[in-house]
């Protein structure tokens, strides 16, 4: 278990965090979680404002819980304003990063959506949606790679690694529902197993 991290933002800090999660607004193409290696780069590795376990805990829980996975967002905007040290911070936390990451992102999606359907039969609207497919898939890989290798240990959890290939190639050449991947996670998970 991870000791308690103390951290102490000023005022510049949190604006600073709030035009981080503006930029990336901006740049979550195939959604918030696309632009988990960023945050981890932002959040752990240069201010240390999360610890390892709570950015993976963070992510983890707003997957496992009903409702839109941006949760994850508003989880890591409560853990750092807990480890400022008060309930008051928390609730700032989670409004400057779900405005951040919310905010851009929304606005331009429904000027370009608008603006894409009304020109949808255009050759570069379909290229652009064909070339951004890509961007998106290695994206999301960079997330799982983190994700997976949170502990440096990566050698050990071949399980995990090899679940995490088995899921990939099931997800893409079948149509099973997320959900039951998930639920033989956890229970593999549960039973120690990866």
């Amino acid at each position: 278990m991870n000791a308690p991290l103390h951290i102490v933002l000023s005022w510049n800090d949190w604006l600073q965090l709030f035009g981080q999660y503006l930029l990336l607004s901006c740049m979550s193409v195939g959604g918030a979680i696309s632009t988990t290696a960023e945050m981890h780069r932002f959040l752990v590795e240069q201010h240390g404002w999360l610890t390892q376990t709570q950015f993976n805990d963070s992510i983890a829980i707003a997957q496992a819980a009903p409702g839109p996975n941006v949760l994850f967002v508003a989880l890591m905007g409560w853990n750092v304003g807990l480890n400022a040290g008060s309930y008051a911070a928390a609730v700032l936390g989670v409004l400057v990063t779900m405005v951040g990451i919310m905010l851009p992102s929304s606005v331009l999606a429904l000027l370009a959506a608008s603006w894409g359907h009304r020109n949808r039969e255009l050759r570069a609207v379909r290229a652009f949606k064909q070339g951004m497919a890509p961007v998106v898939i290695a994206m999301l890989v960079s997330t799982g790679l983190i994700l997976g290798g949170a502990d440096q240990d990566a050698a050990t959890h071949w399980p995990l690694w090899l679940l995490s290939l088995v899921a990939g190639l099931i997800v893409w050449r079948t149509r099973i529902h997320l959900l039951w991947l998930l639920a033989a996670g956890a229970l593999l998970g549960a039973l120690g197993l990866v």
